[in-house]
């Protein structure tokens, strides 16, 4: 199946570590800022454009799941497979609202602990796509035909 570690029987382990994640990133843009000027003006329009699209992001998939919607990775025992709404661009449009508005934050705050954060959240999430991925693909026959055609977490990038 997969070497990523299960962290719990529904992998209740990834959302404790996710959550010290989130806040130590949010915490981090007290470290900022180091520019001055039209540069940090610069990074705070780009900011609070990403954090905005990353929470649209986050919130869509969120609504987008309707009884699928679980806090654990591991797949809601009867739910369907989602493929519509945000999960047609991104097999994890939560995670990658996440990172996009963690990012933000980072370009916000101009914080670099920050931007070290989200560095870290990216590979988080990738580890926790991937074992996530391992119960979807057990779970539901179309899910590899699904993740050939949808990139993972950014829209159009990744």
């Amino acid at each position: 199946m997969t070497r990523i570690p299960s962290l719990g029987p529904r992998g209740e382990g990834w959302v404790v570590i996710q959550v010290v994640l989130f806040v130590l990133v949010v915490a981090a843009g007290d470290a900022g800022p180091v520019v001055d000027g039209a540069v940090r003006l610069a990074l705070a329009v780009g900011g609070a454009v990403l954090v905005a699209a990353g929470g649209l992001l986050a919130v869509r998939g969120l609504l987008d799941l309707e009884d699928a919607l679980t806090p654990l990775p591991h797949p809601r025992a009867g739910a369907e497979l989602v493929e519509s709404g945000s999960y047609g661009l991104v097999r994890h449009p939560i995670y990658g609202g996440i990172i996009l508005a963690a990012t933000g934050w980072a370009l916000l705050t101009a914080s670099p602990l920050a931007f070290a954060g989200s560095a870290v959240l990216l590979a988080f999430f990738r580890l926790k796509s991937g074992r996530e991925e391992a119960w979807l693909r057990a779970h539901y026959p179309g899910y590899e035909a699904y993740a050939a055609r949808t990139k993972r977490m950014v829209p159009w990038v990744y």
